[in-house]
């Protein structure tokens, strides 16, 4: 998949990460056999927002900027 999303499109794919777990919450313990094909799913949506110049450590604060504390620096 190498063509952009429309912008409806690419603002779900954002919402749909916001609520996604981090990879570092997935754990064997938690999602037992499965949490190999989570953590697929996470750089899967990691990849595509990439691929659409939209960097995943920043999605949340542009989804739900009234809950992401300013910068420090």
């Amino acid at each position: 998949m190498s063509e952009k999303l429309n912008s409806d499109a690419l603002q779900a794919l954002k919402i749909a990460f916001n609520y996604m777990p981090k990879a570092i919450e997935v754990t064997k313990y938690e999602y037992g056999e499965h949490y190999k094909v989570v953590l697929e799913h996470i750089e899967t949506v990691k990849e595509v927002l990439l691929m659409n110049d939209v960097d995943p450590e920043e999605v949340y604060g542009e989804v739900n900027p009234e809950h992401t504390p300013n910068s420090s620096y």
